[in-house]
C-alpha cells in the first residue's frame, strides 16, 4: 500500500507532519532515539547557550548521542516543543546543510521560561 493510499495529504504541511512523525517513529524502532530526552537536550543547551539555529541544535543534540537513523527524525521534536511553548522561532538564517537555501530557523527559550 502507498501512503498516498494511507493517507490524506491534500495540504502540504499535513504530509510534512505525517512524514516527520513516520521518521520520528522508524528513529524510535531502528535506532532507540530517544526523542524526549532529546527533546530535554535541546532546551537545556538553549538555556545554556541561547538563542541559535536548529541545524546547530541538531548537531549539538547529535555530538551528545542524539542519533536517529535520519536527523529529519528532529523536526518532530522541534514542532511538539514549539507547540508547548517550550521554545520559540525568534528568526530565520540561511541554511547550512541546504547550500545556504533559505528556511533555517533561529530558536530561543520564551522569555518567560529564561529566568
Amino acid at each position: 500500500m502507498s501512503l498516498q493510499a494511507a493517507f490524506d495529504f491534500d495540504a502540504p504541511r499535513d504530509r510534512g507532519t505525517i512524514l516527520g512523525e513516520l521518521c520520528e517513529s522508524k528513529a524510535h524502532r531502528v535506532s532507540d532515539f530517544d526523542s524526549q530526552a532529546a527533546a530535554k537536550f535541546i532546551v537545556q543547551w538553549l538555556r545554556r547557550h541561547g538563542p541559535m539555529s536548529g541545524e546547530s541544535l541538531t548537531d549539538a543534540a547529535m555530538d551528545h548521542g542524539y542519533r536517529p537513523h535520519d536527523t529529519r527524525a528532529f523536526g518532530p521534536v522541534y514542532a511538539k516543543l514549539a507547540r508547548a511553548g517550550d521554545i520559540r522561532c525568534v528568526g530565520y538564517c540561511p541554511r547550512g546543510k541546504g547550500h545556504g537555501t533559505a528556511g533555517g530557523r533561529l530558536w530561543s527559550i520564551p522569555e518567560a521560561s529564561n529566568a
